[in-house]
């Protein structure tokens, strides 16, 4: 698949700040991929520095086969959708679609042709003639793709577009943003501190920290195979429980540091005696009787009911949270069992904190 978008141990340095470190992506034409990490992680300046808005410091960048480097931005033919609208008030819809096309001189009915056809892929065409003001916050943010749209650009490059928005219009805007996607076949490059829009959203995702690509892959492998604890820490929500252990004698099985009184069963062979941290995903754990085979104790701290889930969190150190079922009968101060099929047990070494299972 041809890349349109190849990064190459990319670097970028803000005096003695390291902000990029040996990046290399490669984006095949019609991606939709997601840099996602938490802030400071690098994902904006990536994404600015894709956009020629930032100079790298080292490494090759190319778009659609040709090196940006040197190129600067307006001749890069990428369009960005920032987390402003950054829509011209006194223009109404059509002529805010169109302001790009005027700025290259484009006919005006040729221009206002183009703009009724991105307003149907954006469902605007009966608010052609409103004014910003007159849009709600969902809409006034299809207009803002829709300007991008209208360039027919190499690329698109979103830049935490929907983080303004309230939680139910988010929830709407991602689906409307991966269908436009797919709608285009456009190649997107999508930042967000949000690991839900990532791993809803994107084909490949791409996580960073402090500078560097920690993991790079589709969304559900990295959240099977988190290739460190930091991943599998960051992809999740609720996000993984860890543990301190030592794994058995036999290599086949690990016993938690807060409790003695059980071995919990791994799928893998590892080191006997080694320690380890091991992840346990909320929503992976099986409430059982205390007494249970292959079950460890936990007494219930805390209980958040959301109807149809259930949130307990332990009473013990390290804090251990449970998701279930809405009807779950638990009380707080109860003691529960909980156990894990083995091969749901994540194992981490404890000192570099990369994932054994390699």
């Amino acid at each position: 698949m041809t890349a349109q978008i190849e990064i190459t141990d990319v670097q970028k340095h803000y005096g003695n700040f390291h902000a990029l470190r040996d990046i290399t992506l490669s984006i095949p034409k019609g991606q939709f991929v997601a840099l996602v990490g938490p802030s400071g992680c690098g994902k904006s300046t990536l994404l600015r520095s894709i956009a020629g808005l930032e100079t790298i410091s080292g490494g090759t960048m190319r778009i659609a086969g040709e090196v940006v480097n040197d190129m600067p931005p307006r001749k890069r033919d990428l369009a960005m959708v920032f987390q402003s609208y950054a829509l011209y008030p006194h223009m109404n819809v059509r002529d805010n679609l169109t302001y790009a096309l005027r700025l290259k001189r484009v006919p005006k009915s040729e221009r206002y042709a183009k703009a009724d056809e991105v307003a149907k892929v954006i469902g605007l065409e009966a608010l052609l003639d409103r004014y910003p003001r007159e849009l709600s916050g969902g809409q006034r943010q299809r207009v803002a793709m829709g300007r991008a749209i209208i360039r027919e650009p190499k690329a698109f490059l979103f830049d935490e577009p929907l983080s303004n928005l309230d939680a139910a219009l988010r929830v709407k805007m991602r689906k409307e943003v991966r269908a436009l996607h797919d709608r285009i076949g456009a190649t997107s490059v999508y930042v967000t501190h949000d690991q839900i829009e990532a791993m809803t959203m994107a084909d490949h995702v791409v996580v960073l920290r402090a500078g560097v690509i920690e993991q790079q892959g589709a969304p559900l492998y990295l959240y099977e195979r988190p290739a460190n604890q930091f991943v599998a820490g960051f992809i999740g929500s609720p996000a993984m429980n860890f543990v301190p252990a030592f794994t058995g004698a036999d290599g086949r099985s690990v016993t938690l540091e807060m409790t003695t009184q059980a071995c919990l069963p791994i799928d893998l062979q590892v080191a006997s005696d080694r320690p380890v941290t091991v992840g346990l995903r909320p929503e992976h754990l099986e409430i059982c009787a205390p007494d249970t085979d292959g079950a460890f104790p936990v007494t219930i701290g805390a209980i958040e009911r959301t109807g149809s889930s259930c949130y307990l969190f332990s009473e013990e150190a390290p804090e251990i949270i449970i998701v279930t079922d809405g009807a779950t009968p638990v009380k707080q101060g109860e003691v529960i069992g909980l156990r894990i099929r083995p091969e749901r047990v994540h194992l981490f070494d404890r000192e570099s904190t990369l994932s054994l299972r390699g």
